[in-house]
């Protein structure tokens, strides 16, 4: 589909939604960023991968790629709240190597790769340079990243921590971190919206999974064109 006829069936579809809820779509999209992304490998528990879904929502990340090995993703509707209904979510569960099949595809988009550990004495979200397209991968809450993700990994990055355990959970993880990286971006001179084109897409996307039958509403529409 090109890009007047994108434009001509947001425009339709738009007619379908309430003033309130264009509104919302236009102030959201405002702050929704490509620029970070979240992967998640091989996450077994639908309470916390659906938390990380709702973190990524709230901060403002479009995209989470999740990597399946043995652990399917699995949501939980309770935790989620509906954030998946805004997000683009990328699974790779077709190759034999599902990790370096998303770590190569992410870094084919110019994404940096970033292993989070707290095995690495690295950069915190504090100091983690921002400049690039920033992928950051998140392991099981068990074993954390595989030593694949961490071997082709780009750099790392650690959250401070002042007490015993050794970790923090995953979904917490991923708050904390996306909230720090986000507040920075926010507050640079880092091109880090999305574009025009990118704004369309997913204003047509949302609409289609607002309106009810918008698959039968679009193609009578596209018939008409």
């Amino acid at each position: 589909m090109n890009k007047n006829t994108k434009e001509k069936l947001c425009e339709f579809l738009f007619t379908f939604l309430t003033e309130e809820r264009k509104t919302l779509f236009e102030n959201v999209l405002r702050y929704r960023t490509r620029h970070l992304t979240v992967v998640l490998e091989n996450i077994f528990q639908p309470h916390n991968a659906s938390a990380v879904m709702r973190s990524c929502d709230l901060t403002g990340v479009q995209d989470v790629h999740i990597i399946e090995k043995n652990n399917k993703y699995v949501e939980n509707p309770q935790v989620a709240m509906g954030s998946t209904k805004w997000l683009n979510i990328i699974k790779y569960n077709e190759e034999e190597n599902n990790t370096l099949t998303a770590i190569n595809n992410l870094k084919s988009q110019g994404y940096k790769i970033i292993a989070t550990t707290p095995h690495q004495n690295s950069n915190s979200p504090f100091d983690l340079p921002l400049e690039d397209k920033t992928a950051l991968i998140f392991g099981t809450e068990l074993t954390g990243l595989s030593q694949e993700a961490l071997n082709v990994a780009d750099d790392y990055m650690r959250l401070p921590q002042y007490g015993f355990t050794e970790s923090y959970n995953i979904s917490v993880s991923v708050a904390l971190s996306l909230f720090t990286l986000v507040e920075r971006l926010h507050n640079s001179n880092i091109s880090w919206q999305l574009s025009p084109n990118e704004i369309l897409d997913i204003k047509l996307e949302w609409a289609k999974r607002t309106i009810k039958r918008s698959d039968l509403i679009i193609e009578e529409f596209l018939k008409n064109l």
